[in-house]
């Protein structure tokens, strides 16, 4: 009975969401609170819902002061230098342009948030691509790869976040472990950057290249910029943080959190300033911390009900012994259509947990699986349910169907390279 309704409250939950009848806060907390009720706990929703925010309550700070920081550094223009340098060492040639899209979008992809990371790399680089007459949907392809792999898998980021909170992870373990497949991966989209680049170099004019070329030799650099003391303080701030970060000397909410301090009081010293921009860019983090404490009450209301265990058990029945040890590496293939057509909110919230307690039984750690599930995010990237997609689209003045066909083949590739440097580095096991 436990089993039937905890699929019903997933089935439910997905199905609200999917169907858009319901913003995922609202379906979070309405799906479970129902099905509690069916199952005859409603006089304990309110210990039980508790019992799920205090889990989740370090990484929605994490997530609120993440954004935060990395707000005041596109504020900043911290990226702005890297790609004028990026166009200025491209000299015209579009081999060099598609890899240096990549390396800008890499790095902005640190923000977590699709939208920006799309309208500045779009910024910077459209108007080459135009100007040359590369095709706009190889700037679309490297971009959502990127932001798929780097926002998808960092802590801060949606996805990640999302896994994090429902699974009640240490983001500091969840991450780590990842970064050495996060950067093979990194160099995988760059290598793809350099093969669209190869193709459109030998459709394009050679006389339109060397116009370019000497056009771009004329623009003098930004002596201003180089000498703003801001600029060089938060890219030494931002580089200290991601050292911190790795080495673990801190946990991930006391390092952001001090971080977003300082680069506050460095870059927006008066009061007033300060205000203003914790009021603007909080309205990009708070509905996502909303989202993880509604997680929170989610997995609190199904664990502490027995859902979860029902539902793990039920799963279990139809696995082989001999094949639990590759539960991982399950979730990580399937994950890649289930991300593209789904929501994350319905995919994190709902498939995950149980594939998670499924793997338990086999002595697989949720981490793992967390791990696994993010890998189909450069596959969500080019799907219909990624809300940034469509201002992408918007951008470069393409329509879906197009840029699929385009970018489809390029991502699924990707994504399996990624599954593979998982399972090289250990990042998921499959023993």
């Amino acid at each position: 009975m436990l089993a039937v309704l905890g699929f019903l409250t997933l089935g439910a939950f997905m199905a609200l969401v999917m169907r858009k009848y319901a913003t995922a806060f609202v379906a979070i907390i309405a799906a479970p609170v129902a099905t509690a009720i069916l199952a005859g706990r409603g006089g304990d929703l309110g210990e039980m819902a508790m019992a799920g925010i205090e889990t989740v309550a370090p990484t929605g700070i994490l997530l609120l002061f993440a954004v935060l920081y990395f707000g005041v550094m596109m504020d900043a223009k911290l990226f702005d230098p890297i790609s004028n340098g990026i166009i200025r060492l491209s000299n015209g040639d579009p081999v060099r342009i598609c890899v240096g899209t990549a390396v800008l979008s890499l790095l902005v992809a640190l923000d977590g948030d699709g939208t920006t990371s799309y309208m500045i790399i779009c910024s910077a680089f459209l108007p080459i691509y135009r100007r040359i007459g590369m095709n706009p949907l190889v700037i679309a392809t490297i971009a959502t790869m990127s932001l798929g792999a780097v926002s998808g898998s960092t802590p801060w980021g949606g996805a990640a976040t999302r896994a994090i909170s429902v699974l009640h992870l240490d983001a500091s373990d969840y991450f780590v472990p990842i970064i050495p497949s996060l950067a093979l991966t990194a160099l995988v989209i760059i290598g793809i950057a350099y093969v669209l680049g190869r193709r459109q170099r030998r459709r394009i004019d050679q006389a339109v290249i060397a116009e370019l070329a000497a056009e771009i030799a004329q623009r003098d650099p930004d002596r201003v910029g180089a000498r703003n003391w801001r600029l060089w303080f938060n890219a030494g701030l931002t580089v200290l943080l991601l050292v911190l970060l790795i080495t673990g000397v801190a946990p991930l909410v006391t390092l952001f959190m001090g971080g977003f301090v300082i680069a506050l009081l460095a870059n927006h010293p008066r009061l007033a300033d300060q205000g203003e921009v914790i009021r603007r860019h909080a309205a990009s983090a708070v509905p996502v911390v909303m989202l993880v404490l509604g997680a929170g009450i989610f997995t609190g209301i199904l664990s502490e009900t027995g859902m979860v265990d029902a539902m793990a058990q039920a799963l279990l029945s139809a696995v082989p012994d001999s094949l639990g040890n590759l539960i991982p590496l399950f979730t990580a293939v399937i994950g890649l259509p289930l991300s593209f057509f789904m929501s994350n909110d319905a995919y994190f919230f709902g498939v995950l947990p149980v594939l998670a307690e499924s793997a338990g039984q086999f002595g697989i750690e949720p981490y793992e699986i967390a791990r696994a599930g993010v890998i189909g995010q450069m596959l969500h990237s080019v799907g219909p349910a990624s809300a940034p997609l469509w201002v992408l689209l918007g951008l470069v003045k393409k329509d879906l169907g197009e840029f699929q066909r385009f970018a489809l083949l390029w991502v699924i590739l990707g994504s399996f390279a990624w599954i593979g440097f998982a399972v090289l580095t250990g990042a998921i096991g499959v023993s």
